[in-house]
Order: structure tokens, then sequence, then C-alpha cells
């Protein structure tokens, strides 16, 4: 538990290694048995797409858990599409790394231009993975965020501050790996942290955590998330 009270979870014997995980539905069983304590308590699982789906996926069959998707996107430099200096969630949410944005020269028009993008992104990923089905209900249950790794926590923060709006009162983020300066973060923004492999420093890659590591489309997602739905009582 750190200085503030909230509690990071962590597996002490997988600190600073690598390729510690088979692939990310490996993933999802050391994050199972981390989240044992929540098996079939009514908590809910919000994967963060596209490649937390297949981690919680099969934490959600494993614990007996509802599963739904939480549709954050991050806002990406118009000249590299892998470096994001905002993110947007599905419920309209933006946040924006205004220190970095200035720091890389973007103006006001680029920023706006780079949240419409990302918005119109995030829509489209909503209907598609999640379609026209209501918001399940946050509150008076743990809402746990699952994605298959962090690096600087940017778009989870985002995530967790919608489910907070949206009315959940206890908010869990799970994660594979990440690195520790990043956890502390958002340890101060939820109840607690659960990741299993903790790494100090930087450069971070969440790919290095992973023998077989390979980026999840939006239709592998789907396909995923059609081959859960309809098998309860673990998702819904």
């Amino acid at each position: 538990m750190d200085p503030n009270g909230v509690t990071v979870v962590e597996r002490p014997e997988l600190r600073n290694r690598i390729q510690v995980f088979r692939d990310r539905d490996h993933a999802g069983v050391v994050v199972a048995q981390m989240l044992e304590r929540y098996r079939r308590s009514g908590a809910l699982l919000l994967a963060v797409p596209a490649g937390g789906v297949p981690v919680a996926v099969v934490a959600a069959r494993r614990l007996g858990l509802e599963l739904d998707i939480a549709v954050v996107s991050k806002i990406t430099l118009p000249w590299n599409t892998e470096a994001g200096y905002g993110a947007v969630a599905w419920d309209g949410t933006v946040r924006i790394n205004r220190g970095l944005a200035a720091q890389v020269g973007l103006d006001e028009p680029e920023i706006d231009a780079g949240i419409e993008l990302t918005s119109a992104r995030v829509r489209r990923r909503v209907e598609r993975l999640r379609g026209e089905r209501p918001w399940p209900s946050l509150s008076g249950r743990p809402v746990i965020l699952i994605d298959d790794g962090l690096a600087s926590g940017f778009t989870m923060l985002v995530a967790v501050e919608a489910v907070t709006a949206a009315g959940a009162e206890r908010v869990v983020v799970a994660v594979p790996t990440a690195p520790d300066d990043t956890v502390d973060r958002i340890a101060e923004r939820v109840e607690s942290v659960v990741c299993a492999n903790l790494r100090e420093g930087r450069p971070f890659a969440v790919a290095d955590a992973y023998q077989s590591w390979s980026d999840v489309t939006e239709d592998e997602a789907a396909s995923i998330l059609a081959g859960a739905v309809g098998d309860p009582p673990s998702v819904r």
C-alpha cells in the first residue's frame, strides 16, 4: 500500500523482468489471478480496446464477471500516429497534454482537428464494439478497467475520469505491465491499481512484457467480443 492509502498490487517476482507473458491470453490469466477477490462479486470489467479486449475477456470468463467496453483513444500527432498528446473517451471527455502540445509546436487549429478526428474514431468504435446496448449501471459496484499495459497512462486517466463521471464510486485499474511512475500517478485517482509486471526506468515499451506481440485490430477485437457475448454468466 502506498503512503496515501491507495493499494498497488504487483507480482514482486515479475518486477523489472521482460517477456513474462506468452501473449495477451496468458496475461489475462495472470491478471485474473490477481483479481481473485472480485470473483462473482458483481464487479464490472471494462476493456479498453483494442489491446485490452483479449486480456479482459479471459479475466471475465475466469472470474465470472460482466464484461463491457470503455472506448478511449489517444489523440496522435499528425506526423506520428504512435505518439499521443491527448485522449478522447466514449462520453466526450477530452484531455490534452498542453505541455507536450506546446513542446512539439501544435497550434489550436491542429489540436481541434486532432480532437475531431479522434472523436469520430471513438464513435465508430463504440458503434462497432458496443452497438446500441444501454450503458450498464456503475453505481454501487467495483468498476475494473483493463488494458494490455500502460506507458504514459494518459489514456487510462481519461477512462478513469469518464467512468467516475458516469457514477462509478470504486474504480480499479488492472493491467499486465506498466512503469512504476505511471502506476503511482494513476494510483492517486483510483481505489487500487493491479499490475503484475512493474518496471522501473525509461524508455518503456508495453510490448517488451510479451513473448508474442502484435497490434490488435478493431476487426480482431470485434471478433473476440462476438465470441465472448452470449457466454453467460461471465459475459453478457
